[in-house]
């Protein structure tokens, strides 16, 4: 079949439905609910209203309005490069188009089955001996597929000027220990076992084998689990760095024999490795001695047949979403293919893809007033540093001297990652994913031992998020983020400073979180902090994780202070930063001061953070969100950082009939 005729074949039903321009809209605001008793729905009642959840999404916001967006964007760009024929042979444009095709290509896939597979699923049983274990991990890591532990190559947090390879756990296939281990997951973990067993007998397996076969993954993964830390303490960056010699790794490592690995992997002339968790190290040798060579071999089996699911044919993906999206999240139907497959593409190659979107989405003013916004944010910031009362003089002026070597940077890489040589095929999707992410490790691993590339981007251009960088002391906003509704060039400032100067500010403020203030102006994890001023900061986090742990989000259910102590600060010294700089900004500029839509600046600016953070969310991907997400709900964000605010109340005074105040107000920066 020539390929114009089979792109004519795989062309989706419904591409041509573009979605809804999100935007920030006056006529979201609910009237009749007063600000002071409910900031969230008076903010956004209407949108709310107005904007049921899709049956193809457990949540539905702001930023799932822009990723839908997004991803119309970026799938009527592959539909181009598939619709035509392009050289040379490995131009961009035509490997993003057989990449498309090949995704597509539902009937060929169905043909397929478990085919794709098989090879990987060979090297499993043709082990001889436990012995070869470490060899099939160094080999399923290659291939982007989790077994054990996660290996990952991320600059040295005590030299953060090199690269260095961390292991840390993993190996489970539910999201934390605690779906293994707490009683209120015991029913999902039922789900679970079932789903294991459903895989199995799918692939191949008779229905008392693939029983037997989903009993031995839950009590390996079971095992593993009670090994592993929970998610709040994987935030304390010190108790997570575990620096370890290579010639002494072998001993660290016991059974897993980690010389073997590394050497599968061309590291083994590395001087050191960082390792995350001991103790789950330590755990899985003793794991490695308690099972047999052929209960291994299931578990590994699991982990390819587990990880290929969404890419194979309709069974096993529909198995992978009836468990993973629909039960764990609560989403009730599959997105349309096509939309699936734009977001595959853009995990596996994101910057080829971002390359294009930029070109087409991205323009120069926008670019022009982030950077303005910027300037603007910062100079807060350095004043509040300079004038904070609770910190002494000499952690104040190494403060000061770590932010004066901050860097933004705006929208898309200065270099892009090259991708031709992986070989991209219309015949072969899977192997297009395996590939792929073959090439990605390869790319990652390469850099270990070597110095950082400070100009590496860790998310792609389409992107609708953000990111601060520890150890670059930098922050991130890819293109993708950039667009209404979070920025919106055609709106007045204060919409812009409180959606995009609030998460700017945010991201600025993760330099001196409970985390990020760890870290000294080189981007090294190293104690800097006076003991006294180290007191003072806690002092003042330990009233943020009070309230937040106050807030019940189901009966029975409260946010986690302490998970998501780095976000709620953040968060609240964002609004703070980003609220004073749009007052200096109208001091500077009067002519912008201007009521719109009978709103002044100061409530334009507060609904521009809280419509930002409009959404709504299942239960199931809410109780989700609480046992694993560093992160408020999305609620929780919009309503407790402006409400805290000093100023809040009296913005809002004239369309409010309360006179107390509810909530404590907490300023760290």
């Amino acid at each position: 079949m020539e390929k114009r005729d089979l792109f004519e074949t795989i062309r989706p039903i419904g591409m041509d439905e573009e979605p809804e321009k999100p935007v920030f809209s006056a006529s979201y605001i609910d009237h009749s609910v007063d600000p002071l008793d409910d900031f969230f729905m008076y903010s956004c009642g209407k949108w709310v209203q107005s904007h049921p959840i899709p049956e193809d999404k457990f949540l539905w916001g702001a930023s799932m309005e822009l990723i839908e967006r997004n991803v119309f964007v970026l799938g009527k760009i592959l539909e181009r490069c598939a619709e035509k024929s392009f050289e040379p042979e490995n131009s961009i444009e035509k490997q993003l188009g057989d990449y498309y095709i090949s995704a597509m290509d539902k009937e060929n896939i169905e043909k397929l089955g478990f085919k794709p597979i098989s090879g990987m699923l060979a090297k499993v049983d043709g082990m001889k001996e436990k012995g070869e274990i470490p060899h099939l991990i160094a080999y399923l890591h290659q291939s982007g597929i989790e077994a054990f532990f996660r290996f990952e190559v991320e600059p040295d947090l005590k030299s953060s000027g090199f690269n260095a390879v961390y292991i840390n756990q993993g190996g489970l296939a539910l999201p934390n220990r605690d779906y293994y281990l707490e009683e209120n997951f015991k029913e999902l973990r039922a789900d679970y076992l079932k789903h294991v067993e459903n895989l199995f007998r799918l692939q191949g397996e008779d229905e008392a084998q693939a029983e037997s076969y989903a009993k031995i993954i839950m009590e390996m993964e079971t095992g593993m689990a009670k090994a592993s830390r929970k998610p709040v303490e994987l935030r304390d960056p010190e108790k997570n760095y575990n620096k370890i010699e290579l010639g002494n790794a072998e001993e660290s490592f016991g059974n897993l024999k980690v010389r073997r690995y590394l050497q599968d992997l061309n590291m083994d002339a590395l001087d050191y490795i960082i390792v995350g968790q001991p103790e789950f190290i330590a755990s899985i040798s003793d794991l490695l001695n308690q099972y047999s060579l052929d209960e291994w071999k299931v578990y590994l089996r699991w982990k390819i047949i587990h990880f290929a699911s969404p890419f194979l044919h309709e069974e096993a993906e529909k198995e992978n979403f009836d468990f993973f999206q629909k039960k764990l999240l609560g989403q009730n139907q599959m997105e349309s293919r096509w939309k699936r497959v734009v977001m595959i593409i853009d995990g596996t190659m994101g910057e080829a893809l971002g390359k294009m979107y930029v070109e087409q989405e991205f323009g120069s003013e926008s670019e022009k007033r982030m950077k303005d916004m910027i300037e603007d944010l910062k100079e807060v910031f350095t004043e509040r540093l300079e004038n904070l009362s609770w910190m002494g003089e000499e952690t104040k002026n190494k403060a000061i001297e770590k932010f004066s070597r901050f860097r933004a940077k705006i929208g898309y890489p200065s270099k892009y990652i090259d991708y031709s040589p992986i070989k991209i095929s219309r015949e072969d999707f899977f192997g297009n994913v395996l590939r792929s992410r073959q090439f990605e490790f390869g790319r990652r691993a390469s850099m270990a031992g070597k110095e950082v590339d400070r100009e590496l981007w860790y998310m792609t251009p389409p992107t609708v998020n953000a990111y601060f960088s520890p150890t670059d002391n930098e922050i991130v906003f890819p293109a993708g983020i950039l667009q209404p509704p979070f920025f919106d060039p055609d709106l007045d400032d204060a919409v812009n400073y409180g959606a995009t100067g609030g998460t700017i500010a945010h991201e600025i403020s993760h330099g001196f979180d409970d985390e990020g203030r760890k870290f000294d102006l080189n981007g090294n994890l190293k104690v800097w902090w006076t003991e006294e001023d180290n007191q003072a900061f806690m002092k003042k986090a330990k009233d943020v994780v009070e309230l937040y742990s106050s807030l019940t989000v189901l009966p029975g259910l409260n946010v986690n202070g302490e998970l998501t102590l780095g976000e709620n600060i953040a968060d609240l010294g964002g609004v703070s930063i980003a609220f004073e700089a749009l007052q200096r900004r109208l001091k500077k500029f009067p002519e912008k001061r201007k009521t719109i839509d009978g709103l002044t600046p100061e409530q334009r600016f507060f609904l521009g953070w809280a419509q930002s953070w409009r959404e709504s969310v299942r239960e199931m991907a809410l109780k989700y969100q609480i046992s694993n997400d560093v992160h408020s709900p999305a609620r929780i964000r919009a309503e407790i950082p402006a409400r805290v605010h000093e100023g809040f109340e009296e913005t809002f005074s004239n369309l409010t009939k309360k006179n107390e105040q509810q909530f404590k107000k907490i300023k760290i920066w």
